[in-house]
């Protein structure tokens, strides 16, 4: 049996809703923490193992994969472990998706990096660590107040029309981790045996 969500929140994520009459799964009304310290340094840390991870594999085979899946995974999967040992509270799944968020913002930059600091080499210049740096940051703060007009059409009036598979993997996993039960052991039972199954082969 799965644990009832809180008041006023639903047990699932509808993603064949239009925008006009979806119900976000955490009601605009409710107060829940989000913008915490450990969803941001968890977030950091993984985005930067996984954009260490994403720039090595860029530049040895000239492709990245995306961490939003796995970022989401490993981050529920911390948050469980953080409350089960007793450190701190049960993370909220906002708190999950500001993690994930963070996480897979780290995938996003290695990949402006590894894919346009070679051509600068190209050109006979040698760029230095400050200068990849500098790159990397204001590439990121460009893309914030970029994105910010779109989120509405994009998200909220496109929402049942686009379906953002790989968004909507990463809202399964933390609604199902927010759900408790049932919900929560298929995404921890599907993480080990991942981690097995790699092991393996």
């Amino acid at each position: 049996m799965s644990e009832k969500p809180p008041d006023g929140q639903r047990e699932t994520f509808d993603q064949g809703v239009k925008g006009d009459e979806y119900e976000p799964y955490v009601p605009a009304a409710r107060r829940v923490a989000e913008f915490s310290l450990k969803a941001v340094i968890t977030g950091a840390v993984l985005g930067v193992i996984f954009g260490m991870a994403n720039a090595y594999l860029g530049l040895a085979a000239g492709v990245t994969v995306s961490a939003s899946i796995p970022v989401a995974v490993m981050s529920v999967g911390i948050f469980s472990a953080l409350h089960r040992f007793g450190m701190g509270r049960r993370a909220t799944v906002l708190e999950s998706n500001m993690s994930q968020t963070i996480g897979s913002a780290g995938e996003s930059l290695a990949a402006g990096v590894i894919f346009t600091m070679p051509a600068l080499i190209l050109w006979g210049q040698k760029p230095d660590e400050i200068t990849i740096f500098t790159f990397a940051a204001l590439g990121g703060l460009l893309g914030v107040p970029c994105m910010i007009p779109l989120r509405r059409f994009l998200v909220k009036e496109e929402h049942g029309n686009l379906p953002y598979p790989e968004g909507t993997a990463c809202a399964e996993v933390m609604v199902g981790s927010d759900a408790g039960g049932v919900r929560a052991r298929k995404v921890f039972t599907g993480l080990g045996v991942g981690v097995v199954y790699t092991q393996v082969d």
